[in-house]
């Protein structure tokens, strides 16, 4: 009766691998040391502050620059809006409260940012 060949296969390869499997066994087994992390230097600029630092200043003084025409854009409106009596909008006072939309967009997502 004849073998299949893929029976013959397996066999012949089990008998060629099964003397390995202790050595790979062994060697999966032992864990290399993994070297520390190197810490980084941080980014400093040519006059020797911190970058991230530096980032975080100009981060500060824009957003209060930001917030003060927040401020003024919002009293104009407000002086707008009690002249009126409430019954008519202007345009101009919705195009100042969009770019008051869009200020404080960038405000929020630059004190998301640190």
């Amino acid at each position: 009766m004849p073998m299949p060949t893929s029976f013959i296969r397996v066999q012949s390869s089990r008998r060629l691998f099964a003397p390995l499997l202790p050595l790979a066994a062994a060697c999966a087994a032992q864990q290399l040391p993994v070297p520390p992390p190197e810490r980084e230097q941080p980014k400093k600029l040519p006059d020797g502050r911190l970058w991230s630092e530096a980032v975080i200043k100009a981060n500060y003084e824009a957003n209060l620059k930001d917030i003060e025409r927040m401020r003024q854009i919002l009293d104009a409106v407000q002086k707008e809006v009690e002249e009126t009596k409430g019954h008519v909008l202007s345009l101009k006072a919705l195009k100042e409260m969009e770019e008051l939309e869009r200020l404080s967009r960038r405000v929020r997502d630059r004190m998301r940012r640190h």
